[in-house]
């Protein structure tokens, strides 16, 4: 009898899961709506699309995130391969020119011959094995679907995406190109301000007119995802402290440090597009060109691309999936990605691996794949389906803090994060042995 799995969705975790799954012989028909149906937070037809930022944060192994992208790699992440070959500067993060990085994972993901593309919409869960991963977009039918399977679905937050401008529409006359504390190569755009500029602008931003939501409410936002004007409304001194800090960004023009730094990050390869780093946002598009303007390097932006509002849709999954975040009800029904309660599209990956992984393993009548707490992919599945000890379940990235503590002292937090980083990675080298 042929092995063959149903993947319902072509975003991050659903590629992963399904290159994982066709690398070792499993017979994979992949069920993307796109370009059929679109959603709001969409704008190409290519699958793996980074809707918020185009990067995948640190790449250093003293960050949690740098360590999980290190594991995935080792373990040949399809993600990873393709966000590697596409890479723009970023000082020590690793951010993707988006447009290729998708179209290289689309080819790739078409291109397998273990690999049946079906484009429509997926509106029950299908029989026979499948993995559902779906996204924060997951439509309504499906939705419907799954929280009469699963009871306690019916969570979400609000995630928000930060505009893009040109780059020949930036006055470089008020900006500077740095990377926080000289680190690596000037790879941002920084648009420093004065305390009368930064007071003004606060100010206009706490009042901006905000598009309306259906249901939002600021408390059910992701902290990683706050939108800009949120945290503008925290306090006079919140963004200073936040996507504003201008510490380590001393002005070239008079060696000391502004009131407050907006970063640019570059988008795409060419540079010809920057993202404003951390602003995400659900103003209106007409207040977001106002208020945004206000920034002195900003006055006369191009907007390519408005911040957008849109919801996140995830399960109450203690209790609900396993370690493998697998359905205990039913173990054919697996989830990957943000509807598990992984947070990031380096933890979406992550989760979609380690399904792809577990489900082959399982088909062919081999062990389990048990990655450790030890590892960063084995620490997210484990607070997925264990949660924490308040009981109150909310998205999470990946962190230091649930990766098992070392067991015994080690002097400073970056030489701790590096022992821990290099404890996981031998475990995970032994893994890649045992599991291809």
């Amino acid at each position: 009898m042929e092995r063959q799995v149903t993947v319902v969705g072509a975003g991050l975790a659903g590629c992963e899961a399904a290159w994982q799954l066709a690398k070792r012989g499993i017979h994979v028909k992949l069920i993307e709506m796109k370009p059929d149906r679109m959603t709001p937070a969409h704008v190409s037809a290519d699958y793996a699309e980074l809707v918020c930022s185009n990067s995948f944060r640190s790449d250093e192994l003293t960050n949690a995130v740098g360590l999980l992208k290190e594991e995935l790699r080792c373990m040949d992440s399809i993600i990873m391969r393709c966000a590697d070959a596409n890479r723009v500067p970023a000082g020590g993060a690793l951010a993707v020119d988006r447009t290729a990085y998708a179209a290289m994972v689309t080819d790739m993901i078409r291109s397998h011959p273990n690999i049946e593309i079906e484009s429509r919409e997926v509106r029950e869960i299908p029989e026979g094995e499948v993995i559902i991963a779906t996204g924060p977009l997951t439509s309504d039918a499906l939705s419907a679907a799954i929280a009469r399977r699963c009871p306690d679905s019916d969570l979400h937050f609000y995630d928000a995406a930060a505009p893009i401008v040109t780059f020949d529409s930036i006055d470089m006359d008020h900006a500077f190109f740095a990377s926080r504390y000289d680190k690596g190569t000037k790879d941002y755009v920084n648009c420093p301000m004065t305390k009368e500029e930064y007071l003004a602008f606060w100010k206009e931003l706490t009042q901006a007119q905000e598009a309306p939501v259906h249901g939002f409410d600021d408390s059910g936002v992701f902290e990683g995802c706050m939108p800009v004007e949120v945290m503008a409304r925290r306090g006079e001194e919140t963004l200073r402290y936040g996507p504003m800090k201008p510490v380590g960004l001393p002005d070239p023009r008079t060696g000391e440090e502004s009131y407050a730094v907006v970063q640019l990050r570059k988008d795409n390869a060419d540079g010809t597009l920057y993202n404003i780093v951390g602003f995400q946002t659900h103003l209106r598009f007409p207040e977001q060109r106002r208020v945004f303007s206000m920034i002195p390097a900003l006055r006369n932006a191009e907007f390519v691309r408005y911040g957008v509002m849109h919801r996140n849709t995830y399960l109450n999954s203690p209790g609900l999936l396993d370690r493998y975040y697998r359905l205990m009800s039913d173990k054919r029904i697996s989830f990957a990605g943000q509807m598990t309660g992984v947070e990031g599209y380096v933890e979406s990956c992550a989760s979609g691996l380690l399904v792809g992984i577990e489900t082959a393993r399982r088909l062919m009548g081999l062990p389990p794949a048990d990655f450790p707490q030890e590892t960063a992919i084995g620490a997210l599945g484990l607070y997925v389906s264990r949660g924490c000890v308040s009981g109150d379940f909310q998205p999470m990235n990946i962190n230091f803090g649930i990766i098992a503590p070392l067991g015994y002292r080690v002097k400073g937090k970056r030489n701790k994060n590096e022992a821990i980083s290099a404890r996981a990675l031998e475990i995970i080298h032994r893994m890649k042995e045992e599991v291809g």
